[in-house]
């Protein structure tokens, strides 16, 4: 494992002090289990932009959506 130093603004150390008391978790935890979260979240963002790359290559044709149509909830009759 390794140590890393951090500049952060002295408001947003104030609001993860406040989080971390009341989640009761360390600094170190709270900030660790942010950055795993936003790396899990920047892995679906990419997967999000590989399938529009592929739906822009190749889009659905009508008979493909129409085959979803039915499966659509419009909100009530």
């Amino acid at each position: 494992m390794k140590t890393i130093e951090l500049a952060i603004e002295e408001s947003v150390l104030a609001e993860v002090d406040l989080a971390t008391r009341a989640l009761e978790m360390t600094r170190e935890d709270f900030v660790r289990t942010a950055l795993e979260r936003a790396l899990r979240q920047q892995e679906i963002i990419a997967l999000e932009q590989k399938h529009s790359r592929g739906y822009i290559k190749q889009p659905q044709t009508p008979e493909e959506v129409a085959e979803w149509e039915a499966e659509q909830v419009w909100g009530e009759p």
